[in-house]
């Protein structure tokens, strides 16, 4: 296996849980949200002791899932955020492989962690929005095939000078080199649920494995495999979605993905996921209406500074 272990994989894993925050940085609930202040806000997060910024990868729009994510095109956008930064780790959540050439994430990877010194850890996922597939000429089908043929090719560019490979994507006969390379071996991949493999597959070729919120005994049991498969060599980060209540004892109420709560038991929760063993914990704010600001000051005080 191929050193991944850049400044950003070292900040996300190194040392007890950590916490990152996913853009776009608000409380508004709008498809499309407000984003004239998310370099900003980004400068804020870090400053409050947050390890990690996660930008999603939505290529096209699609009204009905109400959700066009940041909105930027990840690479142009994660490149502004590092200018804008020093130290925070940079994490795409998660490049949908099968609709991009893997030639060009290999370029645009190593490009942005040469950028930001190391600090960018590439989550990748096969994509969970049929009506894409079409819009890019791509027969679903073909896409689980297509995400394992990604990462070879990915694995291949970032770690090998002019070398040879025959793919799907097209053919390399030694006489080409990709620049630049990334700051490690390789930039670390994260996988984000299934993508259409199994778990040993997972285990195999990705260097962690991001899943959705889980109740603590069925995170517990997905764990418990998880540690089996890797030797417990391999870091899991847990996604969760928070609507940050005013009151900080106010009890937990089921949202899509996560909780509405008070910070006392949050900060609870995520204690909780670090005893059951979860190295990063990734949180979505994007629920209510308070001040985004008030709302990331109250967590950082209730949790990282805790």
């Amino acid at each position: 296996m191929h050193d991944h272990r850049n400044d950003g994989f070292r900040r996300l894993f190194d040392g007890p849980t950590s916490v990152g925050l996913f853009f776009p940085i608000t409380t508004s609930e709008a498809a499309i949200p407000p984003l004239g202040e998310q370099r900003v806000l980004a400068s804020y997060a870090e400053s409050l002791g947050f390890d990690a910024l996660w930008a999603r990868d939505v290529p096209m729009f699609s009204p009905s899932f109400k959700d066009a994510g940041q909105v930027y095109d990840p690479w142009v956008f994660l490149s502004q955020i590092a200018a804008h930064t020093d130290a925070v780790a940079l994490v795409t959540g998660s490049i949908v492989l099968p609709l991009r050439h893997p030639l060009h994430v290999a370029k645009a990877a190593a490009s942005l962690d040469r950028l930001s010194d190391g600090r960018l850890v590439l989550g990748i996922a096969s994509g969970d929005r049929p009506k894409e597939f079409p819009a890019f000429g791509v027969d679903e089908s073909t896409v689980d095939a297509r995400f394992r043929e990604s990462v070879r090719t990915l694995r291949t560019m970032w770690s090998e000078e002019f070398p040879e490979l025959e793919t799907t994507f097209g053919s390399l006969d030694g006489s080409l080199e990709l620049l630049p390379k990334p700051t490690a071996e390789t930039v670390p991949l994260l996988v984000t649920g299934h993508a259409g493999q199994s778990l040993e597959w997972i285990a195999d070729h990705g260097d962690g494995w991001v899943y959705y919120q889980r109740e603590l005994r069925d995170l517990e049991v997905l764990l418990s495999e998880w540690r089996t498969l890797t030797e417990d060599d391999k870091p899991f980060v847990q996604v969760m979605h928070l609507d940050i209540q005013a009151d900080p004892s106010a009890d937990p109420t089921p949202i899509k993905g996560g909780y509405a709560a008070g910070t006392d038991w949050i900060a609870e929760r995520i204690g909780a996921l670090e005893d059951a063993g979860v190295d990063h914990v990734m949180i979505n704010v994007r629920h209510g209406e308070r001040d985004v600001r008030t709302v990331l000051e109250e967590f950082a005080t209730a949790v990282l500074e805790s």
